[in-house]
């Protein structure tokens, strides 16, 4: 059973990698998607090195399985065809900042009004309403305004920057892909559609609720080092002989004494008898010492037999070799299509597992406008019409 979400009629006004990200993971599971993208100002992630067969294969990634239509929004003719896309297509992702789809004439209320059953979901770094509603941000802003960078990081050098996004992907992506959901399951039992508004910077601060439970209500403010998860106890990376590392994560004390036998220092054990910070501290410079001593791939054998939780730290082309993800068919052969040449590009898969309904992989990410005919012809438009269009710049 292919296509879960094969009901799902998605109009994408999103850029970037936040929306493009969240109807991915839509896409992936059946949903029909068609970018809306300015041939004026076409997705910068188009641009994104590296390349293959002429196209970023970021982009080729984020955008698989949805088509293209490549489309002037400041002309009066390209709402006129959002309109009568909007009768069918009954899902909206838009990512542009508060006011600029309603200056278009593209706003939820001018839209529902031709389709009541419309989901409207509108991403942005600080929500629809606020005093900072009109600010610029990236990924970097929304974690240090919500918090997140005052305790991810080091006493000596304070916060860290992380390589992957996370308040672009977990705030923003998984944000818009729940609360969707969410709304179409509203929909089922009410008949109506609604307006979702999701600021990335509300989700960053909505997922430390552990910690922000100890702000709120017993006035504890969190710092560098000073949290069992953050730096403040021997739960961290440790640097092998040769400059590799290893994740220590062996909190509970089966896996503590695991990790101890497996570096042959059971001894070390004694070292956590107060379990204060004072202790935690002369553990944690112990450990550094037996990692240090030990090149990657002599820990890499030991660790692999033990249940200690600890694992190397990979690089990204050994992560994409490595036999767990193998097996757990994390990559896919997806074919190119449009890319001028025949074939598959590999990709990651989609993460989602299910017993009875299974991800589909139609094609990479298309060329802009590359089915522009074809999503016109849809909504009644005559290859004359599609011509002038074109002439006229709207498409």
């Amino acid at each position: 059973m292919k296509g879960i979400l094969k009901s799902l009629k998605i109009l994408d006004f999103t850029s970037m990698l936040p929306g493009p990200l969240a109807s991915l993971y839509l896409a992936d599971l059946g949903a029909d998607v068609i970018r809306i993208e300015s041939p004026e100002r076409p997705d910068p992630m188009r641009s994104l090195p590296p390349f293959k067969d002429g196209q970023s294969v970021a982009h080729s990634y984020l955008n698989r399985s949805k088509r293209s239509l490549g489309l002037n929004l400041k002309k009066n003719q390209a709402r006129e065809i959002i309109f009568r896309l909007v009768e069918q297509y009954d899902v909206i992702i838009e990512q542009f900042r508060p006011g600029v789809m309603e200056r278009l004439g593209l706003g939820y209320h001018e839209l529902a009004a031709i389709n009541s059953k419309l989901i409207y979901v509108s991403l942005t770094g600080y929500g629809q309403f606020g005093p900072y509603k009109d600010k610029a941000g990236h990924d970097i802003n929304y974690l240090a305004l919500a918090g997140t960078a005052s305790y991810s990081g080091t006493k000596e050098h304070g916060p860290v920057l992380s390589g992957l996004q996370i308040a672009d992907m977990a705030g923003g992506a998984h944000h818009v892909v729940m609360g969707l959901l969410a709304a179409v399951i509203h929909r089922l039992e009410q008949g109506k559609g609604q307006h979702l508004d999701i600021s990335m910077t509300d989700s960053m601060l909505s997922m430390q609720g552990l910690y922000a439970a100890s702000t709120l209500c017993c006035e504890h403010d969190l710092s560098y080092e000073s949290h069992i998860l953050n730096g403040g106890s021997y739960y961290d990376y440790y640097s092998s002989k040769d400059g590799r590392y290893f994740s220590v994560g062996s909190l509970e004390p089966k896996f503590i004494q695991a990790l101890l036998e497996a570096l042959e220092r059971p001894d070390l054990l004694k070292l956590l008898k107060d379990n204060n910070l004072e202790s935690q501290a002369k553990f944690k410079d112990a450990l550094k010492k037996e990692f240090s001593g030990r090149r990657f791939d002599q820990l890499k054998e030991v660790f692999a037999k033990v249940d200690a939780c600890v694992e190397p730290v990979l690089t990204m082309t050994e992560a994409c070799e490595h036999p767990h993800f193998r097996a757990r068919e994390m990559f896919v052969q997806v074919p190119k299509n449009d890319q001028g040449s025949s074939g598959t590009q590999v990709q990651v898969a989609s993460p989602f597992k299910f017993s009875k309904a299974q991800a589909h992989y139609q094609f990479v990410g298309r060329k802009l406008g590359a089915d522009n005919k074809e999503v016109l012809k849809s909504i009644g438009l005559a290859d004359e019409q599609i011509s002038v269009l074109k002439a006229e710049k709207v498409i």
